[in-house]
């Protein structure tokens, strides 16, 4: 069986987010991939800014012809 689970190292054990389905003494193999907790109250523009997305510098103003082309977008 193969499962990727988040834990935080106490110092001594590793400790998993989630139960895990595992007999007592069963032998494992860990991997460890460090990660970087997600912040909380991150806005969708904070995201979107870090990013750094490159694109027209009049995209807001003229998103009907970057999205329809160059001629006029009947609804």
């Amino acid at each position: 069986m193969v499962k990727t689970i988040d834990a935080v190292f106490d110092g001594t054990v590793f400790r998993p987010s989630e139960p895990v389905s595992l007999d007592p003494n069963t032998r494992v193999q860990i991997t460890i991939e460090t990660t970087t907790p997600a912040a909380e109250g991150t806005s969708f523009l904070q995201v979107a800014s870090e990013l750094k997305l490159e694109g027209p510098s009049d995209w807001s103003a003229n998103l009907d012809e970057y999205l329809y082309g160059n001629a006029e977008h009947e609804a």
